[in-house]
């Protein structure tokens, strides 16, 4: 039995004086006597203590704002794009000149039943992150395959900034071979510059190192070679080497699944793909650098002068890569 409760029954069943019963039970009259009153005029609530909650707070998000979040979300995640709570804040703050904090934003879409916990997932913290020092130190590649509305299968070979995570060259074909990766991986450089290295999973396409023939290197490989460009390879079973790009595929397809109208050619596919690249790229916020563009971190620094790309030294044979 609570103390209020044994309080409450001595001075209305039993009459015992507030002042005897404060000394009795170690407690203040002024508190037997407002505990009294309020059961007087509450009844058996006043047995539970009073939430200390404060009745108003001049510092909470206003409920206008709270919904304008939420409508956010549901907009961005409709359109295949990122809705995660930095990019919520980044629009609020560009577009709507609202600065609320990312955990404010995700606490409230967690109440709105708006993300699902998932409390088996390996958290991000546990995974050792690098990244490249400089715009054009290093590309990362892959390809995926995504299916056309007529039920044929294509592939999209993508080239992708490992500093800046600016896409490079996003192209759409029925296969992709040997000769198509060399074939973009020059129109990239044409335009972007030389990279001091590549990183690239151990596809045929990009190495015929580990394929135990003898046949000598690919024309990537050789293309490499030629430039001088350090190619390094992720480990087998092992997708996290290669995740900046990986990560942009599953954007990219998240994306295009979005579309009211999906495509039936190659052509139809390439025309989506150059609108969500210029989207990717000058509009859509930086999630591992919140509040800046994926264009922006490519602008060269003052060191290096007029290119818009800076390239640097290949890492010496050996030498341990800088993590961050």
């Amino acid at each position: 039995m609570s103390r209020a409760r044994l309080v409450i029954t001595a001075v209305v069943v039993e009459g015992r004086a507030v002042r005897e019963v404060a000394r009795a039970y170690g407690c203040s009259p002024g508190w037997v006597s407002r505990l009294v009153a309020r059961y007087r005029e509450e009844g058996d609530p006043a047995f539970e203590p009073r939430s200390r909650r404060p009745l108003r707070s001049p510092n909470a998000t206003p409920p206008d704002v709270l919904d304008h979040l939420v409508r956010l979300r549901k907009e961005l995640a409709a359109a295949g794009l990122d809705a995660g709570a930095e990019t919520i804040r980044w629009h609020l703050r560009h577009h709507h000149g609202i600065s609320v904090s990312a955990a404010t934003i995700h606490r409230h879409l967690r109440r709105a039943g708006l993300v699902e916990p998932e409390p088996k997932k390996r958290p991000r913290s546990s995974y050792v992150r690098f990244c490249a020092e400089l715009p054009n130190e290093m590309w990362q590649s892959d390809f995926t395959h995504y299916p056309l509305e007529g039920g044929e299968d294509a592939e999209i070979l993508s080239f992708l900034d490992d500093h800046a995570r600016f896409a490079l060259s996003v192209t759409a074909h029925r296969r992709v071979t040997g000769p198509v990766v060399l074939a973009q991986f020059r129109q990239a450089t044409a335009c972007h510059g030389v990279p001091a290295s590549t990183l690239t999973d151990n596809g045929m396409v990009f190495t015929t190192r580990f394929s135990g023939g003898k046949g000598g290197r690919n024309g990537f490989e050789a293309e490499l070679v030629r430039l001088g460009v350090h190619q390094n390879n992720s480990r087998p079973n092992h997708p996290t080497n290669c995740g900046k790009v990986e990560r942009f595929q599953q954007t990219m397809k998240k994306w295009l699944r979005a579309q009211p109208v999906q495509p039936r050619t190659i052509a139809e596919l390439q025309a989506l793909l150059d609108v969500f690249v210029a989207s990717y790229n000058d509009e859509r916020p930086h999630r591992s650098l919140p509040g800046t563009l994926h264009a922006r971190r490519c602008l060269p620094s003052p060191a290096k002068g007029g290119a818009r790309r800076a390239r640097c030294r290949p890492p010496r044979p050996g030498a341990p890569r800088r993590r961050r």
